[in-house]
């Protein structure tokens, strides 16, 4: 009974630590010339083109929602109140920090990650992957880290976008609509005048590091799955992990700045 009850707790602990060791051998590898072969760069290239291209419409849609929602009624609400210094740290804090990277993890996740884990699983069920390691082919640096650096430039990549059409689709409502005078170019400007160093180096921080553990959580799911598990089965296992993985990674580093 004691077995059955730690039983869940004793996977997902284990399963986080083994998450930890694949990305520091991620990290290793990431900085090693003779990991970058033409394999393992045409498979990021790949990863790295589908990624943009699949996330870039969500992304879209996601700034202008949140510009609408969040940064046109700060600065309605902020003008009103003559605290438009206050708006610009908010903004900064809850968009630029908080929501940029874990909203866009997630479109990582949806829209790229998934894609991955089904890849790398239908390569696991097939054989093809037993077959290469019999050949002595390093199936991880073949196709995990290849995946982990592509998500984690098509995060950043994303991310600025997220935040700029965010800014600017806030802006230019309130500019429109807003009975307060807004000018759009002023309150850029005071958004970026009020990120702090510790914000303008956790920002591509998190991104980087919120896509790298989408790929790497798809990989070790797929890869280290039982040989009876389907991709139907492991589709959501994968997208469990990948989430805590984004929320686990933008929460620590908050903390930590």
């Amino acid at each position: 009974m004691l077995a059955a009850i730690g039983r869940p707790f004793r996977t997902g602990f284990l399963t986080l630590l083994q998450n930890l060791a694949l990305s520091a051998r991620v990290l290793v590898l990431s900085l090693a010339p003779a990991t970058w072969r033409a394999p393992a760069r045409r498979q990021m290239f790949r990863l790295l083109r589908q990624s943009l291209l699949g996330g870039l419409g969500a992304t879209l849609f996601l700034g202008m929602l949140i510009g609408a929602g969040l940064v046109f009624q700060g600065i309605a609400l902020a003008g009103a109140a003559d605290q438009r210094d206050l708006l610009a740290s908010v903004l900064v804090r809850v968009l630029v920090r908080e929501l940029a990277p874990v909203l866009v993890g997630f479109v990582i996740l949806g829209r790229s990650g998934l894609v991955a884990l089904a890849e790398l699983n239908a390569l696991r069920r097939s054989g093809a992957a037993r077959l290469l390691a019999l050949q002595g082919v390093d199936i991880f640096a073949l196709y995990a880290l290849p995946a982990a650096a592509a998500f984690a430039l098509a995060c950043l990549t994303l991310g600025i976008l997220f935040v700029a059409v965010a800014l600017v689709s806030g802006g230019t409502l309130a500019f429109l609509l807003s009975s307060t005078e807004v000018a759009l170019l002023d309150s850029l400007r005071e958004v970026l005048r009020a990120m702090r160093p510790a914000d303008t180096l956790l920002f591509p921080l998190k991104l980087l590091l919120i896509g790298g553990l989408v790929g790497v959580t798809a990989a070790h799911t797929a890869l280290g799955a039982a040989a009876e598990r389907s991709t139907a089965q492991l589709l959501p296992t994968g997208f469990v992990r990948g989430a805590l993985a984004v929320l686990l990674a933008s929460a620590l580093l908050s903390l930590a700045g």
